[in-house]
């Protein structure tokens, strides 16, 4: 309890409030609730108090087994879930570790082999620590499905079903999920017994304490819009929402450009950079964090104040996932969805899941015109005149030798033929070629006289 009141608690959110005194009896749960609910408390503050049982100041590994684990879609949800169950559980001597992909392994098998009750990872890379032998999990009693529906969309069923084939089949199995699809559900008839089912909000109601706003307008002003309302309602940090990794790379370098502290979030990007980039702007030295929908999924970041969707999502439950961003755990938040012509189907899509009717809303951009144009526009407008320009096309110089620069003339005069004409007339003598002259045409033609015929 001490813990609880160090991180500010005063009440209960919704699903902690139906949750928690289930799981203390020790029933599994289908939880069905947003991100930003508080279920990360839900699941983990009951699951600790469990624990305590287990609990030793001994420094054997033996006496620290794997108790409870807790998998996780994506890194950064990994790491939050690890932060927020390590705060809890400071005041007691149960162990906690997270590990995940994209860094070492050699620190985490440290921290395995050393022991640790509470075991948080994403599936594939536990998988590789259980090929590995760094992990044990014959003696797990709790098992934690976070955001499950996000493991299913990225493929992590093979693995998750893999890993749950390892663990003891009397165990408290909790799953949470913002939707509950078709394989959401199977997924629970297969491992989990008779949950109970813990609904805070109907499945796909968004956030009350959000408001949302669909815009309509042309691509090419998209990042207007992003700028005007940042300036309009003074929103100090957004998350800026983009449907590939190569568009969040241009979109973070163009905002980065109009002055924006900017950063991108996405699968190219390196662990130690996403992290870097998510501590960056938790600590208010980003403004904008460009994201995708998988590089963005379960970030906790308290008071957001705002997020925008750049581009309309492919997947409706996306837009879900990703309002839920801003207005966490009561707080009121920001969403707005800027929508082109060619987005129509994907905004029907998104009625038809929360269930409400959605107004396109018209915008008018103070200045439509890019700072660049104003600045080029200014600068031609302050530079001196410039000369005449030159033509296009210059006019013919004339040659350096006036020869060509005749038209050309026949040489010879009346009917007489040239005379190339005159020899190719001659008859060539036989068995020379046509360019040899015979000796009398050679004297002949330089006013000689004719040699004796060999006759006289």
């Amino acid at each position: 309890m001490r813990a609880v009141a160090d991180s500010g608690y005063l009440t209960m959110t919704p699903i902690q409030a139906k949750a928690i005194p289930i799981v203390l009896e020790g029933r599994d749960v289908m939880g069905a609730a947003q991100t930003g609910t508080g279920k990360t408390a839900a699941f983990s503050i009951p699951l600790l108090q469990r624990m305590l049982k287990h609990e030793n100041p001994s420094v054997s590994p033996a006496r620290h087994p794997v108790r409870a684990l807790v998998l996780a879609p994506t890194r950064e949800l990994a790491d939050q879930v690890a932060e927020n169950v390590k705060k809890y559980a400071k005041h007691t001597n149960l162990r906690s570790v997270v590990v995940f992909g994209g860094i070492d392994m050699k620190p985490q098998t440290a921290a395995l082999k050393a022991g640790v009750e509470v075991l948080i990872a994403t599936p594939g890379r536990l998988l590789d620590h259980i090929e590995a032998k760094n992990c044990v999990l014959n003696q797990v009693e709790y098992v934690v499905l976070d955001e499950a529906d996000r493991m299913l969309d990225i493929g992590f069923l093979p693995d998750l079903q893999r890993i749950l084939s390892y663990l003891p089949k009397a165990r408290q199995t909790l799953l949470f999920s913002a939707t509950f699809s078709p394989e959401i559900k199977r997924l629970a008839q297969s491992y989990l017994q008779d949950p109970i089912l813990v609904e805070t909000a109907r499945p796909n109601q968004t956030a009350s304490t959000v408001e949302q706003r669909f815009i309509a307008v042309s691509d090419d002003d998209k990042r207007a819009v992003v700028k005007q309302i940042l300036k309009e309602r003074a929103i100090s940090q957004a998350i800026v929402f983009v449907n590939s990794k190569l568009g969040a790379a241009r979109l973070a370098r163009t905002f980065e450009r109009d002055g924006l502290r900017t950063a991108a979030l996405h699968g190219d990007k390196s662990q130690d950079e996403r992290l870097k980039s998510l501590d960056a702007f938790k600590r208010g030295e980003v403004d904008l964090l460009v994201a995708t929908d998988v590089a963005a999924r379960g970030l906790d970041i308290a008071d957001l104040p705002a997020v925008f969707n750049f581009d309309v999502p492919f997947n409706a439950e996306d837009y879900v996932h990703r309002i839920g961003r801003t207005g966490r755990a009561g707080a009121s938040g920001l969403a707005v969805t800027l929508v082109a012509k060619s987005d129509a189907r994907l905004v029907a899509d998104i009625e038809k899941l929360i269930k409400r009717k959605i107004d396109l809303d018209p915008f008018e951009l103070q200045d439509a015109r890019p700072p660049r144009f104003e600045r080029r526009r200014d600068e031609e407008e302050a530079a001196p005149a410039r000369p005449a320009a030159r033509p296009a096309v210059r006019p013919p110089s004339p040659s350096r030798d006036p020869f060509f620069d005749k038209p050309y003339e026949a040489s010879h005069v009346g009917d007489e033929p040239p005379a190339w004409e005159k020899t190719k007339a001659a008859a060539p003598v036989k068995g020379l070629s046509s360019y040899i002259k015979p000796k009398k045409q050679v004297a002949a033609l330089f006013g000689g006289k004719k040699p004796a015929s060999a006759e006289s």
